[in-house]
This record gives C-alpha cells, sequence and structure tokens, in this order.
C-alpha cells in the first residue's frame, strides 16, 4: 500500500506534475488523492455504474501520466485531467450503446414523476445516509446531459466556466441545465437531501487506496 504524503498537500497540482516529470513518481499519489472523488463522481454521472467509473478513473490517471508532455498549463491541470476522465466515460457509454441523446430530452413531466417515487417521508427531520442514497438515486434517474452537469456543479462544486470548459459547451449551456436539472429534483427531493449532497458519491478509504495503489502498479510496469 502507498502511504499518503501529507508534506506535500500544499504544492499545487502544477507544482506536483513538475516533480513527476523531474521522476518522483510517488508524488503522484498527491494528484490522485485530490481528484479521485471528483473523476469518480463525473464519471459515475456518465456511466452510472460504480465499477466502471472506477475503471474510467483509473484509466484517466494512467493516460494523463503517460501524456503528461502534452499538459501545456494552458488550462488547469485539473481541467486537463478531468477532460480525459470525461473523454474515457463517454467512450465508454458509447461503446455500451448505452449514451442518450444529446438534444433536450422530452416529457420533463415523465422525470419529475419518476423522482417522486424516492421522495422521503415527509417527517424526516434529520438527514440520514438513506436520505442520501435517495439523492443518489434521484440523481441517476436525470438525463446524462443534465446529469453530468449537476454533478459538477452542485455535487462536486465545480464553477460554471470549469463546468463549461471541461464538458466544452457554453456557460449559458451550462446554467441552462442546471436548472432543468434542479427543477427535476427540488420539489420532491434535493431541497430536503441538499444539505447532504457533498456526502453523495463519496469515493474515499479502501475504495481510494486502492485506486492508487492499481494506477501505480500500472505506472510501474510501464516503466
Amino acid at each position: 500500500m502507498f502511504a499518503y504524503l501529507p508534506d506535500f498537500e500544499a504544492l499545487s497540482d502544477e507544482e506536483v506534475i513538475a516533480r513527476v516529470r523531474l521522476g518522483e513518481t510517488a508524488v503522484y499519489e498527491i494528484i490522485m488523492r485530490r481528484y479521485n472523488r471528483r473523476l469518480f463522481r463525473i464519471a459515475r454521472s456518465i456511466l452510472r455504474s460504480n465499477h466502471e467509473a472506477e475503471d474510467v478513473v483509473q484509466e484517466a490517471y494512467v493516460r494523463a501520466y503517460l501524456h503528461l508532455d502534452q499538459f501545456a498549463g494552458k488550462a488547469l491541470f485539473a481541467t486537463w485531467l478531468t477532460k480525459i476522465a470525461i473523454y474515457e466515460a463517454l467512450a465508454r457509454a458509447k461503446r455500451d450503446n448505452r449514451l442518450e441523446a444529446i438534444a433536450t430530452p422530452k416529457g420533463d413531466k415523465l422525470e419529475m414523476r419518476k423522482l417522486q417515487s424516492f421522495a422521503p417521508d415527509p417527517e424526516m427531520q434529520v438527514l440520514t445516509c438513506e436520505a442520501r442514497a435517495f439523492l443518489e438515486a434521484a440523481v441517476d434517474t436525470l438525463p446524462e446531459t443534465y446529469r453530468s452537469v449537476f454533478m459538477m456543479r452542485e455535487i462536486e462544486e465545480m464553477t460554471t466556466a470549469e463546468t463549461a470548459e471541461c464538458l466544452e459547451i457554453t456557460e449559458e449551456a451550462v446554467k441552462m441545465r442546471l436548472h432543468r436539472a434542479r427543477e427535476l429534483v427540488r420539489a420532491e427531493l434535493y431541497a430536503r437531501a441538499g444539505a447532504a449532497s457533498s456526502k453523495a458519491f463519496e469515493f474515499l478509504g479502501q475504495s481510494c487506496d486502492r485506486l492508487v495503489q492499481a494506477v501505480f502498479q500500472r505506472i510501474h510496469s510501464l516503466q
């Protein structure tokens, strides 16, 4: 098991990558620990599978490592890395014929009816793990174009600009999709479970450790 490197927490992503390029491969763990949850959440928003999302995150780290020479610093490293994960997830979804149409889907009322079945008990006063599970289930029912934006903006708390750059759409499109996504979840669920959103789709502990170890094993096998 690879140990986390707390002494390097103050380093920026770019400083970490500079060290990796100089041969300090071990510090690449900092990047993985920093972005495991973000990449997992976004990949899962596209694939709706924990297992496949984890595979995508691992592949994204390996691809990023192998192509560090292509990172020119024109965008934030986090954005560049996130886009790699998105491309991989979209390619996987397309291969599996599960990528939904990009056009705004019709039948929003039907989507709302689906969400209503996930509403928690009206008398619930304290958000619990069950409430977070409801949130995850509700997000999973969103069309992919809304789901990705909702995950990035509301749950991962990325900026509108970074979300737009990662998805290669305009900021106005991000705002529109986020608004429509909120409409689908707010009335029956998001108003109650919103406070727990930062705890949803966690990727911590053993899952995080396992992925870090797997990425390093793949990197070392390439050297």
